[in-house]
């Protein structure tokens, strides 16, 4: 690693001051995608403000909706008990990342912040309709992820929780890498009094999407067996090294089955 200017934010307003005056100032949150990218050196922020003081972590519930604080790290999402009660489907989703060393570090906002196309998170509050709560503003989980690793923060603008609302039913089921344990492909299904919703990771050139003809098939008959025979188009999927777009396809309707099921 190189050279940088560490700091501790005192508050979320601290935090924005000390990133606003930085060049290329960096958040610091769990560090589990930023600290290896340092080490890389394919990153070189000129100060890296800590939010581990900005008092982030906590998970509340309200109403017909769950809210947690974006330094919330996945361990404690797994095992809350409001969480598990009504949205088994997030807690399952968050014992599922990584390993016990990673959930024990990692955040909700650090992983929805960065994007990565293969995170688990972002296809959860893609298909909860969650909202993004920034230091600026409410977003929408439909207007905030934009791309691969893009969404639509600002540069000075800093994510302080996320409220994701509770469905009728939920379940995620992800295909991992099984060096990694990044999704190859990962589907959250969540059933809603007005329809349901599925939400992709790990599949699309452009980062988490919804698949609409799922969600369809799901709102008419929300049974596996409603998607018997369907498949889905190679168009916009991403080929690499551990699966083509043909086996991405395939395993979308397959862990979609299999969320159903789970549910």
């Amino acid at each position: 690693m190189y050279a940088t200017d560490y700091v501790k934010a005192a508050d979320v307003a601290d935090a924005a001051a000390k990133l606003a005056a930085a060049d290329d100032g960096k958040l610091l949150a769990g560090g589990q995608t930023l600290l290896p990218t340092l080490k890389q050196r394919l990153a070189s922020p000129d100060k890296l403000i800590d939010l581990a003081g900005c008092g982030l972590s906590s998970i509340s519930k309200s109403g017909d909706a769950i809210k947690i604080g974006a330094m919330t790290c996945h361990a404690d999402v797994a095992n809350h008990k409001d969480v598990a009660a009504a949205n088994p489907g997030l807690a399952s989703l968050a014992g599922g990342i990584g390993d016990r060393q990673v959930r024990n570090c990692g955040t909700i906002g650090g992983s929805v912040a960065n994007n990565d196309p293969a995170a688990c998170y972002p296809a959860a509050v893609l298909a909860l309709g969650g909202t993004i709560h920034t230091s600026k503003r409410d977003i929408a989980a439909e207007d905030f992820f934009v791309g691969m690793f893009e969404t639509a923060l600002d540069e000075d603008e800093i994510i302080t929780a996320v409220t994701l609302p509770t469905p009728q039913k939920s379940a995620y089921i992800k295909f991992p890498n099984p060096a990694s344990r990044y999704a190859m492909v990962g589907v959250f299904v969540a059933q809603f009094a007005d329809g349901v919703r599925v939400a992709v990771t790990g599949a699309g050139e452009d980062g988490v999407f919804r698949a609409s003809d799922i969600e369809a098939a799901l709102t008419a008959k929300f049974d596996a067996a409603s998607l018997d025979g369907m498949t889905m188009s190679e168009d916009g999927l991403m080929g690499d090294i551990h699966a083509s777009p043909a086996y991405r396809a395939h395993l979308i309707v397959e862990m979609a089955r299999r969320a159903v099921a789970a549910c």
